[in-house]
């Protein structure tokens, strides 16, 4: 682990717009894969949000170490791939989440790079400094880092709240997460003092199992029956059956077919009318989808599938109102 201690990241809570604006910045809400950087004599290493080590995934980030002054530094930040349009895309990232085979990655890092948006500093050298204010540990983060192609320290917005959340729906892009100035940096916390505010709803779904598809899909996956874990236990959050492309589809049968099982994983029995020809699967895979609104029943109304989540652990996957 070297001199830097470890560090998890601090979490936002989702909700509207806070108040007083004055007392908040706004960033966007990139759509990625969290990972802190550890930087310590020269070297960089990322850990994702579930504590397990990426730096292999993402060579074209390593640069960043020589870019810092020196510094031994703790970082917080999103890995995100752009579509070709330059905005965002959950959809180009994910061939790149889950690939640790050097050749591959190698080819990936050209034709699908990611960059690595940070957007806290924890640690300076032998001093932790996620006591002070954010504005001073954003104010640090800035005069530290040194941009460049694949890493870069995107701007916020001071009291606009409004704006930012304009400017966001502009870009297409998820939402901005608004941050208390005064509030320190809370390590494994979510906190009220980070809001997540979205544009459109999303939630993480733990993957319980899939029913087989038919016409085009015959032979493979129709959609995946999924799951959000409660007080009581894993509870039936209903089907996804859009938003697959064709690799997605082949990726997911050959990661659940290992994972078979007898019987489905819910604390309560799921509606058999529609979970009729199930094939259940072990609760371990979590992913992310796109909605309009929960039912009454505890389901998700118009699901899509936006891809796995391999920074989250399926017991943090709680229901996001």
């Amino acid at each position: 682990m070297g001199r830097l201690p470890a560090y998890a990241p601090m979490l936002a809570r989702p909700g509207a717009l806070p108040e007083p604006d004055e007392a908040y910045a706004h960033e966007m809400k990139w759509d990625g894969v969290r990972a802190l950087a550890y930087i310590e004599d020269g070297r960089l290493r990322l850990v994702s949000r579930n504590g397990l080590d990426i730096t292999a995934a993402y060579p074209e980030t390593h640069g960043l170490a020589g870019a810092v002054g020196g510094h031994d530094l703790v970082l917080d930040g999103e890995i995100v791939a752009f579509d070709r349009q330059g905005r965002p895309s959950f959809e180009a990232l994910q061939p790149r989440i889950h690939q640790r085979d050097p050749l591959r990655v190698a080819r990936l890092s050209v034709t699908s790079p990611v960059t690595y948006l940070l957007f806290d500093l924890l640690h300076i050298d032998a001093t932790p400094v996620i006591g002070l204010p954010y504005a001073e540990r954003r104010a640090l983060l800035e005069e530290i880092v040194r941009g460049g192609e694949r890493w870069d320290v995107p701007p916020c917005y001071h009291g606009a709240g409004p704006r930012a959340v304009a400017e966001s729906r502009r870009l297409g892009l998820e939402g901005v997460v608004a941050k208390r100035l005064a509030s320190p940096y809370r390590p494994g916390r979510r906190s009220p003092d980070w809001v997540k505010v979205k544009n459109f709803r999303t939630q993480d779904v733990v993957v319980c199992g899939w029913k087989p598809g038919g016409g085009r899909r015959s032979g493979t996956i129709g959609s995946l029956l999924v799951g959000v874990q409660t007080a009581d236990g894993l509870r039936y959050a209903g089907h996804v059956g859009t938003g697959f492309t064709e690799a997605a589809l082949r990726d997911l049968a050959q990661r659940l077919a290992p994972l078979e099982r007898r019987g489905h994983p819910f604390a309560e029995e799921p509606p058999r009318e529609e979970v009729r020809d199930a094939r259940w699967v072990e609760p371990v895979l979590v992913g992310e989808v796109r909605y309009t609104e929960w039912t009454g029943e505890g389901r998700l109304r118009h699901p899509s599938w936006r891809g796995l989540r391999a920074d989250k652990r399926p017991d943090e996957v709680v229901r996001e109102d």
